[in-house]
C-alpha cells in the first residue's frame, strides 16, 4: 500500500531535497511501492527541462525583490508557478510495482484529478498533446510534470484550489499563451478548504494505486 505524507506549507528547495531522499531510499529498498507527498509552497517559479526563459515575463531581479525564487529542475514540462492555496502532489512511486509506462502513469494522475474535481461538480478533461487537466479545453486547473529514474518517479502535479491566480501573470504557464488558468474555488464560485481537498486527493490515490 502506498504511503501518504503531508508536509504542509514548505519551501520549494526544502521539499525538493526531501523528495530526493525518498527517491534514494526507494532505489535502495525496491520493495517499497510508493509515497504520495501532499504540500503547498510559498510563491515560486520552476522551470522544467523544456522551459524557455521567454516564458518568464519579469526579470529575475524584480522577482527576487518580490520574494519569488526561480528553480531549474529535472522534471518534464515548461515554466510553472506554485503558491499558497495550490495543492502540490509528489507521487514518488516505483512503477515496477504498477506498470513500467510513464505515459500510463501520467494519464492515471490526470484521472485522479478529474475524479477529484468532479466531487465539486467541475468537469475536467484532457487536451490532446497537452499534459494536465483542463476545463472546457480553455482553462487549465492542474499542471503535471514528472521525472523518472530507474522507474522511480518524482515531482508531480499542481492543482489550483484557492490560490492567487493573478500571480500566474508573471509567467506564460506551461509555455501556453492562449489559455487561461483557473482553480476549484473559481469554478465552484466560493472558497474551498484545501485541507478537505487534500484529504479527498489522498483517498483517491490510495484507492487507485493500492
Amino acid at each position: 500500500m502506498i504511503k501518504v505524507e503531508n508536509w504542509g506549507l514548505i519551501e520549494y528547495k526544502t521539499a525538493w531535497d526531501k523528495q530526493k531522499l525518498i527517491v534514494d531510499d526507494m532505489k535502495n529498498h525496491q520493495e517499497l511501492p510508493g509515497t504520495l507527498v501532499l504540500c503547498q509552497h510559498p510563491t515560486v517559479i520552476t522551470m522544467g527541462r523544456n522551459s524557455s526563459e521567454q516564458n518568464i515575463l519579469f526579470k529575475p531581479e524584480f522577482l527576487k525583490q518580490m520574494g519569488i525564487d526561480i528553480f531549474e529542475i529535472e522534471r518534464g514540462g515548461d515554466v510553472t508557478m506554485h503558491n499558497p492555496g495550490q495543492l502540490v502532489g509528489y507521487p514518488i512511486f516505483n512503477l515496477n510495482h504498477f506498470k513500467t509506462d510513464l505515459h500510463w502513469f501520467l494519464r492515471e494522475i490526470e484521472q485522479c484529478i478529474i475524479e477529484l474535481i468532479d466531487i465539486y461538480n467541475i468537469k475536467g478533461s484532457r487536451e490532446k498533446g497537452m499534459t494536465g487537466v483542463w476545463i472546457e479545453g480553455k482553462r487549465k486547473i492542474a499542471a503535471i510534470g514528472l521525472h523518472c529514474s530507474r522507474w522511480i518517479t518524482s515531482h508531480g502535479f499542481a492543482l489550483n484550489v484557492t490560490n492567487n491566480l493573478m500571480e500566474f501573470s508573471y509567467i506564460v504557464p506551461c509555455g501556453i499563451n492562449n489559455k487561461e488558468v483557473t482553480s476549484i474555488s473559481k469554478e465552484f464560485g466560493t472558497d474551498i478548504d484545501i485541507k478537505i481537498v487534500e484529504s479527498q486527493c489522498a483517498k483517491l490515490f490510495i484507492e487507485k494505486f493500492s
